[in-house]
């Protein structure tokens, strides 16, 4: 392993000069500061770290800590945040909570102990203690959920009326038996998905029927397509469903294909997200349609600037980002074969 010493004999000057460079002291000219660096990027000089940090400097790591990196709103995140990272010469940890409270907890210790620069998180249902108090000792912000003793600096959605115009649209085509296949309420997103649904029923005059509500694990395309099957073999199903998860939709969509369920003859469907998948499964899905990749770099870019150049308090910032329906061609006209089915 190339150390500083050997750049030191590499150029003939001190070591103390030569980590100074490297460290970007001001006591030193720039025009040594460019020959340590050209000879350190020959020789494969890699900067310790660990001795970085038992000077007390923070690591150049930013954690990322996400439910489920199947979920493609997440993986687009990851994708998105690693290239702002790198570009600003840190780097993005990847760490999974599979929404266990106890998994955050432990990876917010290692963060922590560790010094990461500062953390993203999407954060469980119902954090730990111990979590709310670790991130209160770093930089972070929340990115799609949210949770208040978690600070009140947050980059998401507007859920609520996402849902609300979905379930609108199918309104308007003439459904009154609109079935919910989400999250479950105790999540953030999860709850303003719900309520977007349910304000659209009631704004026009539709009573809720609970049996038409089916919430579960997001991350559980399963939960999904045996919620459908449910649905379908209600005394009085429903003629459409709207989704509110990503994999929840892709469950669905298998789950009707397993069935030979006729979309939208005998059932129209509204999805959550727009995989590209989405357009080409059968009659092309129409999607609630979220700027996830924006998101992320808008939150990249605020949390970076935070980063370095740490604010002397620690004011509110939230940022909401609105989504589109893409209608295509799973939606239409209940047929009369699907509202007189019950009958």
């Amino acid at each position: 392993m190339v150390t500083t010493k050997d750049i030191a004999v590499h150029l003939q000057l001190s070591v103390s000069t030569v980590g100074r460079a490297l460290a970007d002291d001001t006591r030193i000219s720039e025009q040594t500061k460019a020959r340590v660096r050209q000879a350190a990027s020959e020789l494969g000089y890699v900067g310790n770290h660990a001795a970085r940090m038992m000077r007390g400097a923070p690591s150049n790591v930013v954690g990322l800590v996400i439910p489920d990196i199947r979920n493609s709103f997440y993986y687009t995140i990851a994708h998105e945040l690693s290239a702002i990272m790198a570009g600003e010469d840190y780097q993005l940890m990847l760490a999974e909570t599979f929404d266990d409270r106890l998994i955050e907890r432990r990876h917010l210790r290692e963060l922590s102990a560790s010094r990461a620069a500062g953390v993203v998180i999407a954060p469980t249902p119902s954090p730990h203690n111990d979590s709310v108090n670790l991130l209160r000792g770093m930089p972070h912000v929340q990115l799609l959920r949210r949770h208040p003793p978690l600070g009140a600096q947050w980059f998401g959605l507007d859920e609520h009326r996402a849902l609300k115009d979905a379930t609108t649209h199918l309104l308007d085509l003439g459904h009154t038996r609109i079935a919910y296949i989400g999250a479950q309420a105790d999540l953030p997103t999860g709850r303003d998905r719900l309520e977007g649904y349910r304000h659209a029923l009631h704004d026009q005059g539709i009573s809720q029927r609970s049996d038409l509500v089916e919430l579960g694990p997001p991350a559980q395309p399963e939960h999904a397509r045996a919620a459908v099957r449910r649905l379908l073999d209600l005394p009085s199903p429903p003629t459409a469903v709207v989704l509110g998860s990503v994999l929840h939709t892709v469950g669905v969509l298998d789950g009707l294909l397993e069935m030979g369920v006729d979309v939208p003859g005998e059932l129209s469907i509204v999805g959550f997200g727009d995989q590209s998948g989405f357009s080409w499964w059968g009659p092309g899905l129409t999607t609630i349609s979220l700027p996830i990749g924006d998101v992320a770099t808008s939150c990249g870019l605020w949390f970076i600037r935070q980063l370095n150049n740490p604010p002397a308090g620690n004011d509110p910032y939230e940022s909401v980002s609105a989504g589109w329906l893409v209608r295509r061609g799973s939606t239409a006209a209940p047929a009369a074969a699907a509202r007189e089915r019950s009958a």
